[in-house]
Parts: C-alpha cells; sequence; structure tokens
C-alpha cells in the first residue's frame, strides 16, 4: 500500500537507491555470518533429487554457457572476498572453502530477492511486482550457477579424499 507519495524523477531515483541497499545489505550481512552458517551439506544448499546433482541446470538452462557472463562478487569484497568465478587450487582446503563461499553467495541472491515488497511504500501498486520480476531476472541466475557448481566441486573434493584414502592405505 502506497503511503509515500514522491515525484516520479526522486520516486526512480529512490528505486534505484533502495535496491542498491538491498542488494549490498544482504551480501555484507551474508559476509558477518560465520562459515558454519554456510555447510553445504544443509538442507537449504545441498542438492536435491530433482537437480540431478546439479545436471538439471545445465540440460534445461544451459547454465555451463553462460555462467561466465554473471559478475563474481567475491571480486568486489577484497578482504572478506572469495572468487568463485575458476578454481584456482585443487586443495581439499580451497575446495571446502569454495563450497561454503557457494552457499554464501546463493543465500546473499536469495535474501536479495525478498525485500521487492518495500517498494509498494512509494511507487504505483504495479511497480512492486515489476520490483520483483526484476530481482529474479536478476537473482535466479548467480542462485542457478552457484547450485550447478556445488555438486562439481563436491564431487572433485570426493574424488580427492577417496584418493587420498587410498594413498594412506597403501
Amino acid at each position: 500500500m502506497r503511503i509515500i507519495f514522491l515525484p516520479d524523477t526522486w520516486t526512480i531515483g529512490l528505486c534505484f537507491l533502495v535496491w542498491t541497499v538491498f542488494q549490498v545489505g544482504a551480501a555484507l550481512v551474508c559476509l558477518a555470518l560465520p562459515n558454519r552458517f554456510f555447510n553445504p551439506e544443509k538442507f537449504i544448499f545441498r542438492a536435491h533429487c530433482f537437480e540431478q546433482e546439479g545436471r538439471i541446470y545445465e540440460h534445461y538452462f544451459r547454465v555451463k554457457h553462460w555462467k561466465y557472463l554473471l559478475p563474481d562478487g567475491g571480486a568486489v569484497w577484497k578482504k572478506r572476498g572469495f572468487r568463485k568465478r575458476k578454481i584456482d587450487d585443487f586443495s581439499k582446503e580451497y575446495l571446502n572453502q569454495f563450497l561454503i563461499e557457494s552457499a554464501r553467495g546463493e543465500l546473499s541472491h536469495w535474501l536479495a530477492i525478498l525485500p521487492f515488497w518495500a517498494f509498494g511504500f512509494f511507487t504505483p501498486p504495479i511497480v512492486p511486482w515489476l520490483m520483483l520480476i526484476y530481482a529474479l531476472l536478476i537473482n535466479i541466475p548467480c542462485i542457478m550457477a552457484q547450485r550447478y557448481n556445488r555438486p562439481r566441486v563436491k564431487h572433485i573434493l570426493n574424488l580427492l579424499i577417496k584418493k587420498g584414502n587410498k594413498e594412506s592405505d597403501g
């Protein structure tokens, strides 16, 4: 329900400002949370049966062909950021951190979608619905990329663990 009435130019400017605050705020909240919160085995982050270990994102959405176009938010946060565009190291520690940061990135994009309704306070009634569409278009590709990558990285990590176990047994 619209309760704030501003001139159109102010309303448009406020929309840009509010989205920036929401996007950055979601990222900062997730950066502030400890790593244990982003356990890739938790229900919200693990691959579910319908995702077929991430293959659904490649088969139906062709993620592999466009994910390189997505921005890497880890590059923005110099000290706390973790780049996920490519795997730089195949150590168990790095891959475990990659899984954690992938979950962190996914949650930040889910959180960035939620406040679309706030635009209803200062825009015409159709605008919050347009903002929901915008939020989904901007954030869902990033979420899909994380959910596509995580099972693949987990598979690599499991292979390393099995290899390490065989070497210690043999």
